[in-house]
């Protein structure tokens, strides 16, 4: 069988083992595509499998010269291996974390400064997922100058990594695997025509190596640094704040579920992440959570429950999965506290949820009075830095707090005139906070308590925004 032959046999194998769904998904980089592909599913299929690899070893990697192969964890893993061993070649594991015991590598495997590597990926969108394996090759003295790919979706992936000088060569594009779709009659002309349409209006954001790390965070916008974050949600968020042009959350510290459904209703369209505390929720329920995920989905919001985790990690992993609650299926963020130690985000790193997962961890409170000291924000900030694809950003108040531009500062305790409650709550000014390096901005009462709560978002939202377009072209006053 010829290789075009082969290719097409292996697009239709893919679309029957449900490997290539069609509908309204959210990419890793936070974009919304009407086409997405969870090639995690063929690992259950050894002759898929092994065709892959064979067509990938013939159309690309035997004409490379190159010492070692690194598949991006952890989908690409597998095929990885196989063709490690087709091509006879030294295969290196990137960690996601480094271990925090034993050796504490981050590349498994023997080799040696100069060496050259070849990645394995199986799907790229923005290339960020590569370039996050190349820089800790490059880190290690290796030379990473090439990625061999199954699938290129073809939004800017190719340019991203040509930019940070990797040559990629992939098996299938979209618009070729479209096409052996249509022509085979398993999927629909007009399904064709609007993955099409998607394809050529819509790209991923600029991604950028690790230097831009050296940028001060305060001056790049959200499009870029969507583009050096570890963090699948933190992405996501990135990229709903500069689709939508809001980096306004909404606490909803309400009792009742209809109360915070019909608040969202609202202000939805105007937020990009909620805030819940769903312990204080009366009446709690299960078709309470699957309206507000529908919610989430038509307004294009995260959500994230305010949960403050400060137990030790089994507890948590319980707390976080299991009870009435099952945070784990429905929120895409938590709060926590460090005081606990590390072993608090071993516990939601290693907790089984089908979701992908995100941590802000409380570096600085905004209540007046609190015990958290300079050493203890130094000291969470570090140990965030061992769980980099768990961590979305950190609750704080300070610009100074952390430096990485992948990471988001949530900063709460905003009104625009009162400065103080009675029990304690300082508030700041929404000027002031995006000052001081807030990212997302926290606005509870001020929209909640109003009497007319969308006036009061939209309000929000706009002098927000306008302070974070200053500040990302430096005029601030």
């Amino acid at each position: 069988m010829d290789f075009t032959k082969q290719l097409e046999e292996l697009a239709i194998n893919l679309f029957k083992i449900d490997a290539v769904k069609f509908g309204e998904f959210t990419t890793k980089s936070g974009m919304k595509t009407p086409v997405y592909f969870d090639l995690r599913v063929i690992v259950s299929y050894p002759a898929i499998m092994e065709s892959i690899s064979d067509l990938l070893y013939s159309s690309s990697l035997i004409s490379l010269e190159y010492d070692h192969i690194c598949g991006v964890p952890y989908t690409a893993l597998p095929i990885a291996t196989l063709l490690s061993v087709k091509a006879k070649k030294s295969m290196l594991m990137r960690r996601k974390e480094a271990k925090s015991y034993g050796t504490k590598k981050l590349i498994e495997g023997h080799f040696s400064k100069n060496q050259k590597c070849c990645i394995v990926e199986d799907v790229v969108t923005s290339g960020s997922s590569v370039l996050e394996t190349v820089n800790d090759l490059r880190k290690e003295g290796l030379v990473v100058e090439q990625a061999v790919i199954i699938l290129d979706r073809e939004q800017g992936g190719r340019q991203n990594l040509e930019k940070n000088k990797v040559k990629m060569m992939s098996l299938l594009t979209m618009s070729e695997l479209i096409k052996i779709l249509v022509d085979n009659n398993c999927i629909t002309k007009e399904i064709g025509v609007e993955v099409k349409n998607y394809l050529n209006n819509t790209k991923a954001p600029s991604v950028e190596s690790s230097e831009v790390k050296a940028v001060s965070r305060l001056n790049m916008p959200f499009e870029k640094r969507a583009g050096v974050s570890k963090n699948s949600i933190a992405k996501q968020l990135f990229n709903i704040m500069a689709t939508k042009k809001t980096n306004l959350c909404v606490s909803v510290d309400l009792t009742s579920s209809v109360q915070i459904l019909n608040l969202l209703e609202k202000v939805g369209e105007h937020v990009c992440l909620v805030k819940t505390h769903v312990d204080i929720i009366e009446d709690f329920n299960s078709d309470f959570v699957e309206q507000l995920k529908q919610m989430a989905t038509k307004f294009n919001f995260l959500l994230l429950e305010d949960r403050k985790f400060a137990d030790i990690g089994n507890t948590v992993s319980l707390q976080y999965s299991k009870g009435i609650y099952k945070i784990s299926e429905w929120a895409d963020c938590v709060t926590v506290h460090s005081l606990p130690g590390e072993g608090i985000l071993k516990a939601l790193n290693s907790a089984s949820s089908d979701k992908s997962k995100g941590v802000f961890l409380l570096a600085e409170m905004s209540s007046e009075g609190n015990l958290i000291t300079p050493d203890y924000t130094k000291a969470t900030v570090k140990m965030a830095e061992k769980y980099p694809q768990l961590m979305t950003g950190f609750v704080c108040q300070n610009a100074a707090t952390f430096d990485d531009p992948g990471l988001i500062q949530l900063t709460p305790g905003v009104q625009l005139e009162k400065p103080k409650d009675n029990l304690g709550q300082v508030y700041n000014t929404p000027e002031k906070v995006i000052e001081n390096g807030a990212d997302v901005v926290v606005v509870g009462r001020g929209i909640v308590a109003s009497k007319n709560p969308e006036t009061e978002a939209v309000l929000y939202k706009n002098i927000l925004w306008k302070s974070y377009s200053k500040r990302i072209l430096g005029k601030m006053e």
